[in-house]
Parts: structure tokens; sequence; C-alpha cells
């Protein structure tokens, strides 16, 4: 098999057998949810995030986050004082820890033996001949008031009692433009880095990173990467801008990458990665394939 042929089988999606687990997975959620009665007098988006979502999974990454939102109440947060317009204070039930106690027993009446509520952020619900592994995560809705407008997401309150804010809607729409843009390469162009990524770490060519990360990396590729008519190419482009533009400390000057949402940067001090990582991870993968 030539490098281009093999480039090119690890831009695939996720084999429909794959696929089939996962729907399954995400349907079974669901029908616990409806079928859980507390939930019927609650206000709930259920929805499917992360990269099985976002089409970006491969199978070494093919478990299924879902998002389960409660639009009961608002949490928001603003820029400057003043800039959330005044409200009233929410007085119902719905606490981020009974949102999690009744998820977990839904989940625990439809999957018993299966749930996993050791986490501190999602419910882990383990895989089977017929699903894969899901992360369930408890979330509240939320939104940022900023000078001029506002930004939506969900707020997800951990055991431990801290909190995160997740944007997984602009993700979702940020990561479709791109990959209308580029001609739909940008999200083969992530599975691709996100195989790569899982080839070196099995065999220990090179440490293991989020899956994520890989996929904010090809984000961060300016589109014309994805423009040239091989995945050697392609790849090539894109370790180039990866390894070149992460020199060094950030300057805000030259532009600072970001998360696929763009609602955050992609590098500070509470990332799991850093711009080192990215810089080894391009260099690594240049040398895997015997590039010059």
């Amino acid at each position: 098999m030539s490098l281009e042929d093999k480039l090119s089988g690890w831009t695939g999606p996720s084999s429909s057998t794959e696929q089939d687990k996962q729907d399954r997975t995400e349907r079974m959620i669901r029908q616990a949810i409806d079928s859980h009665e507390p939930f019927n007098n609650c206000s709930l988006k259920v929805f499917a995030k992360g990269s099985y979502a976002n089409n970006t999974n491969v199978r070494s990454d093919s478990d299924v986050d879902i998002a389960v939102e409660c639009t009961e109440c608002q949490y928001w947060e603003e820029s400057e004082e003043g800039n959330h317009p005044p409200s009233g204070s929410y007085d119902g039930i719905w606490t981020p820890a009974k949102l999690r106690a009744e998820l977990l027993s839904a989940l625990n009446a439809k999957f018993p033996g299966q749930v996993d509520s050791s986490g501190s952020t999602a419910i882990q619900i383990n895989s089977n001949s017929a699903r894969v592994d899901a992360d369930v995560v408890p979330c509240f809705s939320y939104r940022y008031y900023m000078n001029h407008g506002s930004r939506d997401g969900t707020k997800i309150f951990k055991t431990d009692g801290s909190s995160v804010v997740n944007h997984p809607v602009q993700q979702k729409e940020n990561g479709t433009a791109k990959n209308n843009r580029t001609g739909y390469a940008y999200k083969k162009g992530a599975r691709l880095l996100k195989r790569i990524e899982n080839a070196m770490a099995q065999d220990g060519t090179f440490r293991e990173l989020p899956s994520f990360f890989m996929e904010c990396l090809a984000y961060n590729c300016p589109d014309n990467s994805f423009s040239h008519p091989t995945w050697t190419e392609r790849l090539r482009a894109m370790l180039v801008h990866i390894w070149s533009n992460l020199q060094g400390d950030e300057e805000p000057a030259s532009g600072r990458w970001v998360e696929v949402n763009e609602c955050f940067f992609l590098f500070h001090k509470n990332q799991k990665w850093t711009r080192e990582d990215g810089r080894d991870f391009a260099k690594a993968a240049w040398n895997y394939f015997g590039f010059k």
C-alpha cells in the first residue's frame, strides 16, 4: 500500500458497524430519559456533542458524548458589570445535584450494572457488543453577556464543586462551515491527525494527546492547507503550519489560536495541552512518515 493510499484511508469516518453502535447508544440514552417520570415536568434538551456529533470521530475515539441540558433556568456571567439585564431569580427544584441524581436514576434503570458515576463530570455508560461507551453530561443553559451581544452555551457543575462552560453549538457550526469552505476536506484532515496520533501512541513513537486537541490543530490550519491535490501534500502542509506557527511563546499580536468553538483560546494555563505539545506532535508525525 502506498503512503497516499494509507493516508487517504485514515481520513474516513467510523465504519458503518461502529456508526450503528453509536446511533443505538444515543437512542437508548434518549429512551432512558424520556421514560423517567420525574423528567416529565422538566424542560430538557438532549443532544450529542463532541467528535461523534461533529463527524470527526475515529474508531479509537468512538465513544458517544451526550449532553442533557436543563433549560428550566439559565446561569450567566458578564464581561463587565451591568452587561446583564435585570432578571428575577430561579426558585424551582432543579439544582445541579437533583439533575445529576435523577439522570443517574434514569440511566441505572435502563442500563443496570453498566453505569459508572465515579467521575466528577460525566456519567459513564459502559459498552457491550451492541453499544459503544458513552459519557452523559448533566448541564444547564448558560449565557455570557458582553458589551455587544451575548454568547450561549452550557454550564456543567462537577461533583468536586467546580464548574466548566462548554459551547457545543458553536463548535458544530464552525466545524461545518470550515468543512464546507475546504470542499469537505477539513473533517477528513481532523480524522487523519487523530489516527496518526493514535498510531504513534500505540507503537510508542509519541505520547498520547487528547482527540479534541488534534481536531483543534486541524481547525487552526488555514483553508488552503486542504486545497492540495493529495493527502500526502495536505498532511505536509498541516504539519508545517502547526510546527512553524507554534514556535516560541504566544504573542497576542500574531493572532492566538482558538478552539473550534472560537469562544476559548486554544492555549492557556488551564488547558490539558501546550504549544510544545503541538510542536512535538507535528515533528513526530513528520518523522513518522519520513518526510524530507
